[in-house]
């Protein structure tokens, strides 16, 4: 059965980072970055959130249709609303797949730290927002998000191949 893979977590933790290394791994795997599929829009730099309004739309219409096909999808998107988390779930199950979220997080100077090294294409979004204070925000906001059955990967070090590892291993209990 195909999966959507859900990497959650805040901004900085390496949701990106671990979905494209999860889908250059296996084949016919998609790695459905909201924030690439926001680049393409014309004029997503001056109304971010409304190109974001525009664009999950049509990436849950691209992972249904690729979910279709048989193949999974993993998608590194930042929520903090169950009603979103609800959505790709629906969308799974249209598609006859599984919907799996696993939340990453880190100790909030891990992600801050993250996000001051990365060179990202909606950090400006990010500061325009308020920066690294939106970002502890987010940190804090997670601990309202989670349910006694989420699937949390604790991202502390600096190791990638061990937090793939990690996910690798939650996505096979």
């Amino acid at each position: 059965m195909p999966r959507l893979i859900h990497l959650n977590g805040p901004t900085g933790v390496g949701k990106s980072t671990i979905a494209a290394r999860y889908a250059a791994a296996r084949p016919k795997t998609l790695n459905l970055d909201a924030d690439e599929i926001v680049r393409l829009i014309g004029g997503w730099r001056e109304d971010f959130y409304g190109t974001v309004d525009l664009v999950r739309p049509l990436a849950i219409t691209m992972a249904v249709h690729h979910l279709s096909s048989g193949h999974d999808v993993v998608m590194p998107q930042l929520i903090m609303r169950r009603s979103e988390r609800a959505r790709f779930a629906e969308a799974a199950q249209r598609a006859g797949a599984e919907y799996v979220e696993l939340v990453l997080l880190a100790p909030v100077g891990v992600v801050v730290r993250r996000y001051r090294e990365r060179d990202h294409h909606i950090d400006h979004v990010v500061e325009a927002l308020g920066g690294v204070s939106v970002i502890e925000r987010s940190c804090d906001r997670f601990a309202g998000y989670l349910t006694p059955e989420s699937v949390v990967i604790e991202t502390a070090g600096d190791d990638v191949e061990r937090t793939c590892a990690a996910v690798v291993a939650a996505l096979s209990s």
